[in-house]
């Protein structure tokens, strides 16, 4: 760590520096951030863009009495140096070490923990509104955004809240990259790419800069200008015509300009937008010159030449080659994205076929209503989603979707525990909030065989939605079938004492649970049900003839594929005690998937134990002699 970077501690000890130090610590935090993303993996190219942007905003704002919210909150690793947390960055994303995102726990200057995007401004609008009643006149709500969250509609509808109070002191920093993972979709992307390329640009940059050295009221010298600006630079401003006082764009990366134009904003009492164009993976050549995401999120890589360390095949790469051979035999297949399209694995799908893939930028209520016009239309839409966000479209799918039974494949990546990213990534949700869906039926394989099998099937059907989740990381080798029972998959034959059901990727642990019960005397059957919305109706059976079942999932125990088998057999008068083995309902540390898996007793180990003590409470004592 370099000189400078090491002798802050917070805020204050930036104010300090000199105006001439400020190169040299901004120089200091790419060192940084380079180095520790080498090793760890991180937000490497986000934070690249905003260092200047990160250094202006704490010397002009008194964090934490003006709280400062970062929107989805990758982009904080420079306020987190800032505030003390430097010495942390060697063990960023580790387990018990820095968090990849915002978090109180580490840090009073962390107020929201947010990490799912366009959220920034509605926190802002509130917390600036309660100092306002509360009398705190003084405080300043800072809500950091990119351009790629504008495109969420929550984003515009804070927006239009805020124009309804001019004396909210609320300064929002729009941080325009041009990109969110890939680069900005949609008409918003466009409107912010023609200021960026406008001949006149960068004669714009120049004289606001002269302005901002030379005039004493600088906010009132700009905004005196802001016709002039809307008018040559880029017609019809949309912030302006929503009513908000606009300042920009201004080049995030000159700190001096930055801090002027921020001050200023602070200083005018109500709602200001401040417009700062950056780039992403500014510093380090290898991010600057990566044309997919300018390492939004690299796994560990080699610092000199920025090639990352390989994944092997991941579950991601299964579904996305099995996507493409469907689209070849079907041209009533589109696939649709919410910003996503590399994460996802359909750019290999884009590719293909290009007119008939559809990235809607960060909307994912949109995309799922998009869908269900898509197949009102004729045709069978794939929405491909992290697990985690498809919690912001529910409301979509069911009535727009659901209700309507349209062919609608919902495709979840990062199913269950995902692990690095912390608490907001774990795709720990689905599985509950989607057995209240009337119609939908959701797979999940076992394997990458299961996977292009049931995404067959899950396309195949023509009347009503489904749902394929998988997990993170990579795929899992196959776990081959030994019969049948119904159209679930019997992985194991036992004697009638267990019956193990598991849910997909879970298929590993409960073999090898059964083979620890084996030696405790407890024979064990281990069936995958593949389709676990609906359940199959062999299962009834099946559990009659045991003495225990216990099903195993990567999902919340609460309301998930547990709950459901205990239904089913409650709905059928089959009195077999029910053991649910999944995540437990808290939110969760980052850490390793395994190493969490470890924590909350998703393993053989523990499942073995676990059912051996359920077992012999349920055995009938031997009487004691007389």
């Amino acid at each position: 760590m370099g000189k400078l970077l090491a002798s802050i501690r917070g805020p204050e000890d930036l104010k300090r520096l000199d105006v001439g130090e400020l190169p040299g610590l901004a120089g200091e935090i790419r060192d940084l951030l380079v180095d520790s993303c080498a090793k760890t993996g991180g937000h490497l190219g986000p934070n690249l863009g905003v260092v200047e942007l990160t250094i202006a905003l704490h010397r002009v704002f008194d964090s934490p009495d003006d709280p400062i919210i970062w929107d989805t909150g990758h982009q904080s690793y420079v306020h987190k140096m800032l505030t003390g947390r430097a010495e942390g960055f060697k063990a960023l994303k580790q387990e018990g070490g820095l968090s990849g995102y915002p978090s109180q726990g580490e840090s009073g200057h962390d107020f929201v923990e947010n990490s799912h995007a366009s959220t920034a401004l509605s926190y802002g609008e509130g917390m600036s509104k309660a100092f306002k009643l509360r009398g705190e006149r003084d405080r300043t709500v800072v809500a950091v955004i990119g351009d790629g969250a504008l495109t969420g509609g929550m984003a515009w509808e804070a927006l239009n809240n805020v124009a309804e109070h001019d004396d909210l002191r609320l300064v929002i920093v729009v941080n325009d990259n041009g990109r969110s993972y890939s680069p900005t979709i949609g008409g918003l992307g466009r409107h912010l790419a023609s200021l960026r390329v406008t001949r006149r640009y960068e004669e714009m940059l120049d004289f606001f800069k002269g302005k901002l050295e030379s005039v004493p009221l600088v906010y009132d010298a700009l905004h005196g200008f802001k016709k002039g600006v809307k008018d040559i630079v880029a017609p019809q401003v949309m912030f302006e015509d929503l009513g908000l006082k606009y300042v920009g764009p201004i080049d995030g990366h000159d700190e001096q300009a930055m801090e002027a134009a921020l001050r200023k904003a602070r200083d005018f009492g109500g709602p200001v937008i401040v417009h700062c164009v950056t780039q992403k993976g500014r510093g380090y050549a290898p991010a600057e010159n990566h044309e997919e995401d300018q390492f939004h999120s690299p796994g560990a890589f080699d610092r000199a030449t920025g090639l990352e360390k390989p994944k092997g095949r991941i579950w991601t790469n299964v579904f996305a080659e099995e996507l493409v051979r469907l689209g070849g035999e079907r041209d009533d297949l589109v696939a649709i994205t919410a910003a996503m399209l590399h994460p996802t694995g359909l750019n290999e799908f884009a590719e293909a076929f290009p007119t008939r893939t559809f990235d809607v930028g960060i909307a994912e209520q949109h995309a799922l209503t998009s869908a269900a016009g898509l197949a009102l239309g004729g045709l069978h839409p794939v929405v491909a989603v992290y697990a985690t966000f498809l919690n912001r479209a529910f409301d979509q799918l069911l009535m727009d979707v659901a209700l309507h039974k349209l062919p609608v494949t919902v495709v979840l990546d990062r199913a269950g525990v995902t692990g690095d990213d912390g608490a907001s990534h774990n795709g720990m949700w689905d599985l509950s909030i989607l057995q209240v869906v009337p119609g939908l039926r959701v797979a999940v394989p076992r394997d990458g065989e299961r996977l292009e099998e049931l995404l067959r099937e899950a396309v195949a059907v023509s009347d009503a939605p489904t749902v394929l989740r998988f997990p993170k990381g990579p795929v899992a080798a196959s776990v081959e079938a030994v019969g049948k029972l119904g159209e679930m998959d019997v992985l194991r034959a036992g004697d009638p004492d267990v019956l193990l059901v598991a849910v997909g990727p879970m298929a590993q642990v409960a073999l090898d649970a059964a083979v620890l019960l084996d030696a405790q005397g407890i024979s064990a059957t281990v069936v995958d049900p593949r389709w676990v919305k609906p359940l199959d109706e062999a299962l009834v059976l099946a559990a009659a003839a045991h003495k225990l079942v216990a099903v195993v999932e990567d999902n919340g125990r609460v309301g998930g594929v547990g709950d459901a088998v205990s239904r089913l057999l409650r709905d059928n008068d089959v009195d077999v005690p029910v053991r649910t083995f999944g995540i437990p309902q808290r939110f969760l540390d980052h850490a390793k998937r395994a190493a969490i898996l470890g924590q909350i007793g998703l393993t053989g180990q523990d499942l073995s134990r676990e059912i051996t003590e359920a077992v012999a409470k349920r055995s009938t004592p031997i009487d004691a002699p007389h």
